[in-house]
Parts: structure tokens; C-alpha cells; sequence
């Protein structure tokens, strides 16, 4: 067959070892040669002069001719065509292309060799051979200025025709091959070897493309060969030698095509890498949208691959590989604090992105499905229990919240019989008027388990317009609810209770601190909240009799106002659960829910009945303990885990009640709607929709999703107490309680001022309980970390 012609920066002559060279006398005459393969059509060309250059081990000539006649092409391609024959006849093939007496299968090391091996599994050199080094090492000087001893298997070529190769010459003839490769080249050498059926060597294939086996030309084929993927393939191996042969059409077609995919998807990463080194170097503000990068496809895949690889949820090996190669072409390891850093600087993720709420994958807005839902049951308004509800509207109703509460479900109301003894009301919001067992609103608030409260934001297990208008109790409005009526004996016990469907109207809506100062101002006309107060304590007193563990502490409350700004506004709250609203309001909770695992048991009604065993504490040992948080932390990390039973009352020993029922938040709570769900139908004398076991198995569900958002909150809200520590000023001190020494010197500290758990080394003399002052050396949020120093 006759060979094309390619036009190169070299203008190298390309000829055939089989046939003689006719697409030279072609181009002399004017003519163009044409070969077609897979769709690509490659054209000889009309070169005024053909030029080739060879590099030898004993220093360097230059073989150059011009053709200017036919003549002179004609003289040649006849010298050529003998030369050839020289080679050829050292270098014979069977059919079967097995190689046959080929003096350099079994060629040794000897000094000087110019050869090639592999220094590791990335990288090979080429070397100089210069001495033995023990029975089968050698020692080489390699292209790096580089001595070292290698094995036999890890020469991978020596290159022919040289002797005592000058290793100052190295570089340069590295530099002159590198100047003659032209992989294209092997696609000629292809076709030619594939028509015939017949195998190669490097050697034979420098005669091919480059009309000469000199050592320079042997070494760019062999480099050719090597490095190939698409056209050759190595039949058989000996020593440093290998026999290369042609792969088939098809399986040639397949690995271009792949060939062709991979350039196109490395052009795509190298533009995409440019995108990101650039919205990188911008400042904070001109910083490319989220939006914008997910208009493009490409570019989307891109981005979502690092988003995944950031919060560990690729979703294919794909996935995972796309975000490794864009790591490692940026320059940065590959981990997912990487990837998550890299969306931050260029602007995707902002700077205080909340990765766990990614990566727990936290259902933030609700669907339109559900919205729409929402929307219908509170426009239609309609109340199955409206004939069986009793009036309280006459009552003064308080309702005790934080002051960004939303989510109303909880009120109180008190009075003094005329015997003496207190009765309060524990009034609680319907949402079981609306919400039906089983619904789509019913599975969605299921599936959610709970309302998230972040510092940055909430996400309610109702849509918001179903929860604050339709659910939540509101000032000066009538609204429905259940409410729980409780007369107390003198020493706090229950005297007896009821549990009615009700309207009420709520008089007050307080915050903790107003609630506060007003039960300090003991205002006359505000009896009715003493009254609480006064039966808080008396709970509070006779649970303790019971054996109660009090577990009071300070708790921090945290909310950011802008949180996609770099440096977003922090406000910080530290309540102590001592104070008398707090413990008014988590008094009356406690006795709703002992009302109601009492009426449950007496009415036979499957609830999640809750219980906490308190067997393993002493509460006596802890007594030397100061009272409030440093003791409370202690009984605390002793604590064993609640319990359920859905059939019948358990004891909750932390609380001292002989039964417990969370049931004072069922707009927030689902295991509370579950409850709500059970007794509502016992007051319409209905039977309840689950039974044990079918709460049995919700709640699991249900409590797995609990511990999980608990998780969250808990995360979220340590980092941005961190970050709000950060942000004071370095010299400013903070008291801080010693709760538990954990090794040596090594103190966990309770700071006052932020209600934040840290360690710090303390000095020699310090005991639990005592506080001392301390600085903030070092606080960054997003790796967790806190570095405390005390004051002396």
C-alpha cells in the first residue's frame, strides 16, 4: 500500500518498509495523495523541500537534502530504498510476526548503553549504563544528573546502535526525540501493518515513518509505540524488547472515539478550573451568583459534583472522580473540607454555609403539593369538634415564649378556689382539628418529625401558613384548643383533672423576661400569673419530694439576621432555667403531661407513654456540689436514656412523676400530634387510630429523625457561639465555672456569659465548682475549635 503524506513541523519524509516510496515521485509531479479513516480525511501535501535529521552517540551530523528535480528525488529514494534493505535483513519477520534472530532479544547491560527504565510506577528516564553494581544491579547516570542502581526488569528499552553514550548528551537527545514526535504518524503505520497483517518493532518503525533505524529515530519510535493507546497493542515481551501489533478497525474506532470523548471532557474541566480560579480571585461582593452557576449544564454537573464531594453525598463513582480531578487540578487536596472551602471562595456556598443541614439533607421548604394542601384546610375552617368544645373565654390566658416564637401551642391560666387550693388550666393548640391520621399534611409532618429552630432560620413541620394561622394560638383571638384542667392539693399533688376540647382567648403574649419582671413588680391585677408561679413552686417542691433530680442550667439561644453576609449580625441570649418564668412555664408542661398519661391509663388509650429510669443516681453523692449548673452537669452526663411504652404509664424518676406524656407541642412535635391524635377521638367517643404497636413502630421512625435534627441544632448552634467568641475583642475576659476536671490539670469549663462548654488547663489549687476568669486565644468555627487560656 502506499503511504500518505503528512504535512509536519518537520516536514519528515514518510515511507514504507515494503514498497517503494511512489508518493514521493507523487509530490514531485505535483500530485496529492488522499487517505480516509473513520471520518477523517488526512492530505498530502506539495513540500518544495523535505528535510530530515538524525542525531548520533559519537557527536552529531546533519543528513539534509532538497529536492529541487526529479532526478533528484529519484537518487534519493534509491539510496533510501538500500539502506532499508541493510536494516531489513537483520530484522526478519515470520507470519505469525514472532521475532527470528534478532541480536537484541537478549541483549546485556554493558557500559555506555543509552537506555531507558522505569523509576517508578509515573515515570521513567533515560539513563547511561556505567558500572555493576553486585551480581544483576547496574548503576546508571540518569537524564536528572542522577546516580542510582537499578534492577534488570526495570529497563524498559535500550536504545540501538549506541556505544559509550556521552551522559552530558542526555538532555539533547531527549530534546531532539521530543522535536520528532508526531503521534499521527502511527495512524499511517496503522493502516500499512493492519493491510498486510503484520506485527513491528520500534525499530522497523522508524524505518516506516522516518526512513531510517538510526538510534535517534529508534528511540521516537519506540517513544511512539510506548505511549500509544489507540493503534498498537504489545503482543510479547522480551527483556527490554517488545513487538508491537496492529490493533483491529473496530476496537481502533472505539478507543478513538473514546480518545476523542476524553479531550473534549479535558477541555471542559480546563475551562471550568479557569471559571473557578477567576470567581476565586474576585472580591467578596462581585462574586458570581449561585444561580449562575447551574444555567449551563456542564457547568452544573461540575459544580453539583463538588457540592456532593463537600457533604459526602456523590452519588456515583462519577460524581466522586469529577470532584477529585477539579480538586487536583486547582492545586488542593482531596477531602470534602477542600471542596467545601472551594465553593466558599468562589462564592456558591456563602461563607457560613451550614454544611451538616446539607449533608443530613434536613427538608427545609415545604412542596407546592403541600403548601396548596395547607392553604385548602385552613380556608375551609372547618371544626368536627365544634358542638363538643367548652368555653374558657372567660379565663386570663397567658402565653410564655421566647420573643421570636411563631409557633404558639401552649397557654396557662390559674385561679384560687374558694377552699384554698389552686386549679390551673394547661391549654394547648388543636392542630388534630385540621390534620387528619393519615393524610398527605399528616405523612409530610411525620416524615419531618419536628420543627428545626436554627440560629439562621426555621423550618417548621408544618407549612407556615397552616401552623401560625390556622394552628397557633394568637392574642385577643378566639381559638381553639384542648386544655387540660388541673386542682392541686396543698403539697402539689394532683387533686383531680379534666381534659376538654375548648375555645379560649389569650390575654397576654409574653416573653420569659417580660413574664419575669412582671410576677418581680407582683402587680395586683396580675393575680392570676402569682397564682401560677405560687403552684409552680409547690409542683416543683413535691416532684422533688418524689425524687426529682433538678437539672436547671443555662441555656443559650442564638440568632443570626443575615446569615448569607460574610460578617452577619449575631445576637446572643444565655437564660438561666432557675428563673421563676422559665421554671413557671416547664412546672406547668411536666404536670400536663402527667395529667395525661393518667387519663390515658384510666381511659385504656395506647400513647407514647414516656419514662426515664433513675436507679443508677444518687442524687446525695453530688451534694457537696455547688447548686444549678455545675451540679446539674454532673447528674446529667450520668443520666440514662428515656424509655417508651405504648401500652401503660412508666415512671419518669428524673422528673418524679409516675407517668409522662409530651403533649404541650403538637404543632412542633410529632410524637405530641400522636398523642393528641389518640385522645382526641376518646373525647368524640371514638376509637383511637393506632394501636400500641402502630405507635410503636412510628415513633421509631419518628425519634430516629428527632435525634438526628438534635444533632443539628446542637452543631449549628456551637458554631456560631464560636464564631460570636471570635468576634470579641481578644482582651476581653469571662467568667467561667469548672464542672469536671478531665485530665490532670485539663478543666471542662462552663463560660457564663455565653452558656458555651469548653477545656482549658487551670492552675494547681482549683476544685469543681470554683470559678475562675479566662481569654479566648483562639476560636474558629468551622473546624471546631476553641482555645481557652486562664487568668491569673
Amino acid at each position: 500500500m502506499i503511504m500518505g503524506l503528512r504535512a509536519v513541523n518537520t516536514c519528515s519524509l514518510i515511507r514504507t518498509a515494503s514498497s517503494t516510496p511512489l508518493f514521493a515521485l507523487q509530490c514531485c509531479f505535483g500530485h496529492t495523495k488522499t487517505l480516509q479513516f473513520s471520518g477523517y480525511i488526512k492530505f498530502g501535501f506539495q513540500p518544495n523541500i523535505f528535510r530530515s535529521e538524525s542525531f548520533y552517540s559519537h557527536g552529531s551530523s546533519i543528513r539534509s537534502c532538497s529536492v529541487h528535480s526529479l532526478v533528484n528525488s529519484v537518487m534519493e529514494e534509491l539510496a533510501s530504498i538500500r539502506r532499508r534493505k541493510r536494516v531489513c535483513s537483520a530484522i526478519k519477520l515470520t507470519s505469525s510476526g514472532e521475532l527470528l534472530d534478532d541480536k537484541l532479544v537478549n541483549q546485556v547491560l554493558e557500559k555506555g548503553l543509552l537506555l531507558e527504565f522505569k523509576k517508578d510506577s509515573d515515570r521513567v528516564l533515560l539513563a547511561v549504563a556505567q558500572r555493576p553494581d553486585g551480581k544483576k544491579n547496574w548503576m546508571v547516570y540518569d537524564q536528572n544528573g542522577v546516580m542510582s542502581s537499578i534492577k534488570p526488569q526495570q529497563v524498559t528499552y535500550i536504545v540501538p546502535g549506541v556505544e559509550n553514550f556521552d551522559c552530558t548528551e542526555i538532555s539533547r537527545f531527549i530534546e531532539k526525540a521530543q522535536d520528532n514526535l508526531d503521534s499521527s504518524l502511527l495512524e499511517f503505520a496503522w493502516v500499512e501493518l493492519l493491510e498486510n497483517n503484520k506485527s513491528v518493532t520500534p525499530e522497523e518503525l522508524a524505518e516506516m515513518i522516518f526512513g531510517s533505524a538510526e538510534p535517534l529515530e529508534s528511540y521516537c519510535a519506540h517513544l511512539l509505540l510506548s505511549n500509544d493507546e489507540i493503534y498498537f497493542t504489545v503482543l510479547e515481551t522480551k527483556g527490554s524488547r517488545s513487538l508491537y501489533g496492529p490493533r483491529p478497525t473496530t476496537q481502533v474506532e472505539e478507543l478513538m472515539c473514546r480518545k476523542l470523548a476524553r479531550e473534549a471532557a479535558e477541555k471542559d474541566l480546563h475551562e471550568f478550573v479557569q471559571l473557578l480560579k477567576s470567581a476565586k480571585a474576585m472580591p467578596s461582593h462581585a462574586k458570581p451568583s449561585k444561580s449562575s452557576w447551574i444555567v449551563e449544564e456542564k457547568i452544573q454537573q461540575k459544580i453539583e459534583s463538588l457540592e456532593a464531594y463537600a457533604i459526602d453525598a456523590c452519588k456515583s463513582d462519577d460524581q466522586r472522580k469529577t470532584a477529585g480531578m477539579i480538586l487536583k487540578a486547582m492545586g488542593m487536596a482531596k477531602s470534602a473540607s477542600s471542596a467545601a472551602n472551594l465553593l466558599i471562595d468562589v462564592g456558591y456556598f456563602p461563607v457560613h454555609v451550614n454544611l451538616d443541614l446539607l449533608k443530613l439533607n434536613i427538608a427545609m421548604d415545604h412542596s407546592d403539593e403541600i403548601i396548596s394542601a395547607a392553604e385548602n384546610l385552613v380556608s375551609a375552617s372547618v371544626d368536627p369538634d365544634k358542638t363538643n368544645r367548652k368555653d374558657l373565654t372567660h379565663l386570663k390566658v397567658y402565653a410564655i415564649d421566647v420573643d421570636e416564637a411563631d409557633e404558639i401551642d401552649d397557654a396557662l391560666s390559674a385561679t384560687r378556689l374558694q377552699d384554698g387550693r389552686i386549679k390551673v388550666w394547661i391549654h394547648v393548640a388543636d392542630p388534630a382539628r385540621f390534620v387528619q391520621p393519615g393524610s398527605t399534611i399528616d405523612r409530610n409532618a411525620m416524615r419531618r418529625g419536628t420543627s428545626v429552630f436554627l440560629p439562621t432560620a426555621t423550618y417548621p413541620m408544618f407549612p407556615e401558613k397552616l401552623a401560625m394561622e390556622g394552628m397557633s394560638l394568637k392574642q385577643g383571638e378566639v381559638c381553639n384548643a384542648v386544655s387540660v384542667s388541673v386542682v392541686l392539693h396543698s403539697d402539689g399533688c394532683i387533686a383531680e383533672y379534666s381534659v376538654d376540647n375548648s375555645i379560649i382567648k389569650p390575654t397576654y403574649m409574653l416573653t420569659y423576661e417580660s413574664a419575669s419582671e412582671l410576677l418581680y413588680l407582683n402587680l395586683k391585677e396580675e393575680a392570676d400569673l402569682r397564682i401560677l408561679s405560687e403552684a409552680a413552686a409547690c409542683r416543683l417542691q413535691w416532684r422533688c419530694q418524689q425524687g426529682a433530680v433538678d437539672t436547671a442550667t443555662l441555656e443559650t439561644r442564638v440568632k443570626v439576621a443575615n446569615p448569607e453576609d460574610p460578617e452577619p449580625s449575631i445576637n446572643l441570649y444565655v437564660e438561666n432555667q432557675a428563673d421563676p418564668a422559665m421554671r413557671l412555664v416547664s412546672e406547668m408542661m411536666i404536670l400536663c403531661g402527667e395529667v395525661m398519661a393518667t387519663y390515658g391509663s384510666c381511659q385504656n388509650i395506647p400513647l407514647p407513654y414516656r419514662g426515664q429510669p433513675q436507679s443508677n443516681i444518687d442524687v446525695s453523692a453530688f451534694a457537696h456540689l455547688p447548686e444549678g449548673p455545675v451540679r446539674s452537669a454532673a447528674i446529667v452526663r450520668i443520666m440514662r436514656a428515656a424509655e417508651f411504652d405504648f401500652r401503660k404509664p412508666i415512671r419518669h424518676g428524673i422528673l418524679g412523676v409516675p407517668g409522662y406524656v409530651q403533649f404541650t407541642s403538637p404543632i412542633r412535635r410529632y410524637m405530641d400530634l400522636l398523642a393528641h391524635y389518640q385522645v382526641k377521638a376518646v373525647l368524640r367517643g371514638d376509637s383511637p387510630p393506632f394501636s400500641a404497636g402502630q405507635l410503636e413502630g412510628m415513633a421509631s421512625s419518628v425519634n430516629m429523625q428527632t435525634r438526628v435534627i438534635r444533632r443539628l441544632c446542637n452543631s449549628s448552634l456551637r458554631y456560631w457561639i464560636i464564631e460570636f467568641l471570635k468576634r470579641q475583642p481578644k482582651e476581653r475576659r469571662y467568667h467561667a465555672l469548672i464542672l469536671r476536671f478531665i485530665k490532670d490539670r485539663v478543666a471542662a469549663l462552663l463560660l457564663v456569659e455565653v452558656g458555651f462548654q469548653a477545656s482549658a488547663w487551670v492552675s494547681v489549687g482549683r476544685h469543681i465548682g470554683d470559678e475562675i476568669q479566662v481569654q479566648v486565644e483562639e476560636a474558629y468555627a468551622r473546624d471546631d475549635i476553641v482555645s481557652l487560656k486562664e487568668v491569673i
